[in-house]
C-alpha cells in the first residue's frame, strides 16, 4: 500500500510527468489502467485532468492550442480504446484461468465479481459507464469478454465511453488550468478528485453489505 501511495504522489505532479516522458506517459498509463488488470490502482481521472492543466500552461506543440488538444485527446483516447480491447480479448480467451488465480496485492477476484455485477445491472452501457468508475473500468472489459458480449456492441460502447471520459476530463483541466487558484492548489484539487471518484467505489468494496447466505 505504501508503494502505491508513493506512485500516486509522483503521478499527480506535472513536474514529474514532464520529466518522465511528458504526456506520452499519460497515454501509456491510460492504456495500462484500462487494459491490464494490474493497472486498476492507477489514477486515470486525475491524470486526464492534469493533462488539460499542462496543455493550458505549456508552449503550444503545433502553434495552435486547438490542435494541441485534438492531438492529445486523440492519442490518449486511442490508448484507452485499445486498452479496453486488450482487456476484452484477455477476458474472452483466459477469463476461466483468471478466476483460478489466487488473490494477490495486484489482483483480487472480488474486483471481477463487482465488475460482473455492474455489467449484469447495466448491460452494454456498463462498458460506457465504467469509464467513469475507478477499478470498475479496469475489469469491465475483461468481464465483457468473459460473458461473450457481442464484439461490435462492445466496440461501440468502448469508443463512445472512452471519448466521453477523455474529452470531459481533459477539457475540465484545460478550462480551469489557467486559473491562478487552481495552479496554486493543483495537488489539493487532484487529491480531492481522487477521493471523489475513488471513494464511493472503495467504500462499496470494503463496507458494502454482503449478501446473506441462504439457509438450508
Amino acid at each position: 500500500m505504501h508503494q502505491i501511495l508513493d506512485i500516486y504522489r509522483e503521478l499527480i505532479k506535472p513536474e514529474w510527468i514532464a520529466a518522465h516522458g511528458g504526456l506520452y506517459i499519460v497515454m501509456f498509463i491510460i492504456f495500462a489502467e484500462t487494459g491490464l488488470f494490474v493497472g486498476f490502482f492507477l489514477p486515470g481521472d486525475s491524470l486526464l485532468f492534469i493533462t488539460g492543466v499542462i496543455i493550458a500552461n505549456s508552449v503550444s506543440k503545433f502553434g495552435n492550442v486547438g490542435l494541441d488538444l485534438l492531438y492529445w485527446i486523440s492519442i490518449i483516447s486511442a490508448a484507452g480504446i485499445i486498452g479496453n480491447m486488450v482487456g476484452y480479448w484477455y477476458g474472452n480467451k483466459f477469463g476461466h484461468m483468471l478466476m483460478k488465480r489466487p488473490d494477490s496485492l495486484l489482483f483480487k477476484k472480488k474486483h471481477i465479481h463487482q465488475a460482473h455485477e455492474f455489467y449484469e445491472k447495466k448491460g452494454g452501457m456498463a462498458i460506457f459507464l465504467a469509464r467513469f468508475l475507478p477499478i470498475v473500468r479496469t475489469f469491465a472489459p475483461i468481464v465483457g469478454g468473459m460473458v461473450d458480449m457481442k464484439y461490435k456492441k462492445f466496440i461501440y460502447y468502448n469508443i463512445l465511453g472512452c471519448l466521453a471520459w477523455v474529452v470531459s476530463m481533459i477539457m475540465a483541466g484545460y478550462l480551469l488550468g489557467e486559473n491562478e487558484w487552481v495552479k496554486k492548489n493543483l495537488e489539493l484539487i487532484v487529491v480531492g478528485l481522487i477521493l471523489v471518484t475513488t471513494g464511493p467505489v472503495l467504500f462499496k468494496m470494503f463496507f458494502g453489505k454482503k449478501k446473506a447466505t441462504p439457509q438450508a
